[in-house]
């Protein structure tokens, strides 16, 4: 059973920056992140191929910058100029293709508060 670890969350003012990390018990190919807000569908944020290819949601394209070391099987989530409605749950997400079928998974998700 894959697991993904995450860490890095927490408590920041306006403006300030935030670096998540999740790291993965096994390799995997693309890599995201997700964040949720109470009352709210849960939404993307960024994804990462195994390749490097990268793609961002539009309301962090710009502030967020995700990467990954696929040697340690972890994606990062540079996040800064954050603002009060960056707050959220964020999670990570991975996927595993093989030949038969892709498989999912999820991180626990670690809370990430901007305060005005």
């Amino acid at each position: 059973q894959v697991q993904l670890r995450e860490s890095g969350g927490g408590s920041v003012q306006a403006g300030g920056s935030l670096t998540l990390s999740c790291a993965a018990s096994g390799s995997m190919n693309a890599m995201a992140w997700y964040r949720q807000s109470p009352g709210e569908q849960r939404e993307l944020v960024a994804t990462i191929t195994r390749g490097g290819s990268t793609n961002y949601g539009d309301s962090v394209r710009g502030r967020f910058t995700i990467s990954r070391d696929n040697a340690k099987n972890t994606v990062y989530l540079q996040m800064n100029s954050l603002k009060p409605e960056d707050t959220a749950v964020y999670y990570c997400n991975a996927r595993l293709e093989t030949i038969m079928r892709a498989y999912e998974f999820w991180g626990q998700g670690t809370q990430v508060t901007v305060s005005s």
